[in-house]
C-alpha cells in the first residue's frame, strides 16, 4: 500500500514530507505502528498514513477570554481532528482502532497587555487649576469655558471641591489661541517682565493691586490692633508699658536730684524696660498678620523674634549701663545728697512694679490652666514669650528695688558711697541674668522643639486606634510657638479597609454587571482604571478624615501632613 500512495502522489512529495517530519522532533516519545508524527505549523496536521491503523490528533488552544456559562474556564476544543484511512481503501470497511493514541499538543496563549511606555515626563493627564491655566499658558476665563471642567476634592478645609482642567485641554486651547509654543513662551515672559515691574511700582499701581486681589479672592480679616491690647498677653504689655514710662520718669528726676548710682541703675532699668516692652507691642502687632505666599504658615515667630530681641537689649542698655556706672562709683566714688525723695519714689516704684508683676501673673496661672501645665512648664516652655518678657522684668524691676533701697538706705547709715555702687552692680547683674534666660528660652522656641511625649502619645494612639491604619512611623511633632503644632507622621494605610470604604458606597449590582462585562484585556483595563482611580480619592479622603479629626481633639495641632508609606 505505501508502493501506491508513492506511485499516486510522486517521489517529489513523499521526499519533502520526508523531511518536514525529520526536521520536527517528535512530540511524544510512545512508540507506534508506521510513520506517525504530529507537527505544529500554522494551524495545520501533518500525517504518514500507516498501512495497519488510522491517526487521530488534536491540537488544544486555550485562551484567556474564553469563559464557561458557570464562569469557569472554557473546555478545551478540538482545533483539527482528522481519521483517515490510507490511502487506495475502500472508504466503506472499517479498520480496527489503535488503543494507543498520541497525546494531544496543548498550546497555552496568554493574554498580556501592551506595556504602555510613558517616558521621563509624562502630563497628558494632569489637572490643572483656572489660575494656574492663566498664569501659565497665558489663557483668559473666557477661553477655559469651551474646556472640559473636572470637580475634584479640594485639599483646603474651607472648601468641599473646585474645578480643575486636563493639562492637555489647556495646552492645545493655548496653541490654538497663540499659535506655536514660542508664542506661548514669549507672552510668558513679557507678563514676567510687566510682573517685575509692577512689584518696582507697587505705590504707583494700588489700582492694579486692588483688582488682583479681588481676583484672587477675599482673604480673613485681619484682627484690629485695638482689639489685641484689651486682653490677653496685649494688655499685660500695654499696662507695663505705660507704668515703666512713669516710673522712669520719676526715677531719672531723682537722680538728678540726689546723684545716686543705684538710682541711676533704676533709671536705666526703666528705660529698658519700657523700650523692650514698646517692642514686644510691635511684635504682638505683627504676629497677628494674615499669611501669605512668602510666609504661608503666618507670622507667629514675631513674638519671639521681639522677645529675643528684648533680651539683648536689656543685656546690653540695663546690665551693661548698671555695671559701668556702678564701677565708675567704686572707682570715683562722689558724696550722695538727702534720698528721702529717693525713698519716696522707689516705694511708689515698688508699688506700681508689684501691680503690674500680678497681672502677668495672674495672665500666666489662667493660661496654664487652659493648656493643662504647672506655672514653672509654662514659663520655662515658653508658651507665651510676650508675658514671659513682663513677668521676668517686673521680677527682676522689684527685686531691684529691693536691692537699691537697702544699698541706698546702707549708703546713708554708714556713709559709704560704695554700699551704692554695689547696689547699681547688683541691679545689674539681675538683669543680666534676666536676659540671659530670655535669650535662652526664645531661641529654644525659634529653632524648633518638639511637644511633650505625652501629647505625642495620645495623638500617635489616636491614629492608630482608626481601622484605616495599620501602622505609624517617623513621627515629628514640632511647637510652632504660640500653641500650635505642627505635626507630620508616615502612615501606613490598610488597604483592605480603605476598598471596603469605597464599595460600601457602591451599587452592587452595578459592579457585578461590570465585571460581567469583561471579556477582553481592554475592557479589564478600562474596568481597572476607573475603580482605581476611584479607590484612590477614597485613600485622599480618609487622609482628610484622620486630619480634621486630628485638629478637633488636639486644638494646638495647626498643621498636619500625613503621609502614605
Amino acid at each position: 500500500m505505501a508502493g501506491v500512495s508513492a506511485r499516486s502522489r510522486g517521489w517529489s512529495s513523499l521526499c519533502r514530507l520526508y523531511l518536514r517530519l525529520h526536521a520536527v522532533p517528535p512530540s511524544c516519545g510512545r512508540a507506534c505502528h508506521g510513520w506517525q508524527h504530529s507537527v505544529k505549523g500554522s494551524g495545520l496536521l501533518y500525517l504518514m498514513p500507516s498501512g495497519r491503523l488510522p491517526v487521530q490528533a488534536q491540537i488544544r488552544l486555550y485562551s484567556s477570554n474564553e469563559t464557561r456559562e458557570g464562569g469557569g474556564p472554557a473546555e478545551p476544543s478540538a482545533i483539527g481532528s482528522t481519521d483517515k484511512s490510507p490511502a487506495g481503501l475502500n472508504p466503506g470497511k472499517s479498520e480496527p482502532r489503535s488503543t494507543l493514541l498520541p497525546d494531544p499538543i496543548q498550546v497555552k496563549v496568554k493574554a498580556v497587555l501592551k506595556k504602555r511606555e510613558y517616558g521621563s515626563k509624562y502630563m497628558k493627564n494632569n489637572f490643572v487649576t483656572g489660575v494656574r491655566a492663566m498664569n501659565e499658558f497665558c489663557l483668559k476665563p473666557s477661553d477655559l469655558e469651551s474646556l472640559r471642567k473636572i470637580r475634584r476634592r479640594s485639599p483646603h478645609d474651607d472648601t468641599e471641591s473646585f474645578t480643575v482642567f486636563l493639562r492637555s485641554d489647556v495646552e492645545a486651547k493655548a496653541l490654538e489661541v497663540w499659535g506655536s509654543p514660542e508664542a506661548i513662551f514669549r507672552e510668558r515672559k513679557l507678563r514676567k517682565e510687566e510682573e517685575i515691574a509692577y512689584k518696582e511700582n507697587l505705590f504707583r499701581n494700588q489700582k492694579l493691586l486692588k483688582e488682583y486681589k479681588e481676583f484672587l479672592g477675599n482673604t480673613k480679616p485681619r484682627l484690629s490692633t485695638a482689639s489685641l491690647f484689651l486682653k490677653g498677653p496685649g494688655k499685660v504689655v500695654m499696662v507695663a508699658i505705660c507704668i515703666n514710662g512713669l516710673n522712669f520718669f520719676f526715677k531719672l528726676l531723682a537722680w538728678v536730684y540726689t546723684g545716686s548710682a543705684s538710682m541711676f541703675s533704676e533709671a536705666i532699668h526703666s528705660l529698658a524696660d519700657t523700650c523692650n516692652q514698646a517692642l514686644l507691642a510691635l511684635g504682638i502687632s505683627q504676629s497677628a498678620r494674615t499669611p501669605d505666599p512668602g510666609h504661608p504658615y503666618g507670622f507667629t515667630n514675631m513674638r519671639y523674634i521681639a522677645s529675643l530681641i528684648s533680651g539683648v537689649g536689656i543685656f546690653m542698655m540695663g546690665a551693661g549701663l548698671s555695671w559701668y556706672h556702678g564701677i565708675m562709683g567704686l572707682l570715683h566714688p562722689q558724696p550722695i545728697e538727702s534720698l528721702l525723695w529717693a525713698y519716696c519714689i522707689l516705694a511708689g516704684s515698688l508699688v506700681s512694679e508689684g501691680a503690674t508683676l500680678l497681672v502677668a501673673i495672674n495672665e500666666i496661672r489662667k493660661s496654664s490652666r487652659i493648656k493643662g501645665l504647672s506655672f514653672y512648664q509654662y514659663v520655662m516652655q515658653s508658651k507665651d514669650p510676650s508675658t514671659n518678657v513682663v513677668l521676668m522684668e517686673d521680677a527682676a524691676a522689684v527685686l531691684g528695688v529691693i536691692m537699691a533701697a537697702s544699698c541706698m538706705g546702707l549708703t546713708s547709715l554708714t556713709g559709704n558711697p560704695y554700699y551704692d555702687s554695689l547696689g547699681s552692680l547688683g541691679v545689674g547683674t539681675l538683669l543680666g541674668a534676666v536676659s540671659a534666660f530670655l535669650i535662652y528660652t526664645n531661641t529654644e522656641a525659634l529653632i524648633g522643639r518638639s511637644i511633650q511625649p505625652e501629647q505625642v502619645q495620645r495623638i500617635t494612639e489616636l491614629l492608630e486606634s482608626d481601622p484605616a491604619v495599620r501602622a505609624i512611623h517617623d513621627v515629628k511633632a514640632t511647637d510652632m510657638g504660640m500653641s500650635k503644632v505642627r505635626f507630620k507622621a508616615e502612615v501606613d494605610f490598610d488597604g483592605r479597609v480603605v476598598t471596603r470604604s469605597y464599595l460600601e458606597k457602591q451599587d452592587i449590582d452595578q459592579v457585578l454587571h461590570e465585571i460581567r462585562q469583561v471579556k477582553t484585556p481592554e475592557d479589564l483595563e478600562t474596568f481597572m482604571l476607573k475603580h482605581g482611580e476611584n479607590i484612590i480619592d477614597t485613600l485622599g479622603a480618609e487622609v482628610d478624615r484622620l486630619e480634621k479629626e486630628l485638629k478637633q481633639r488636639n486644638p494646638d495641632v495647626r498643621h498636619v501632613d500625613l503621609e502614605i508609606l
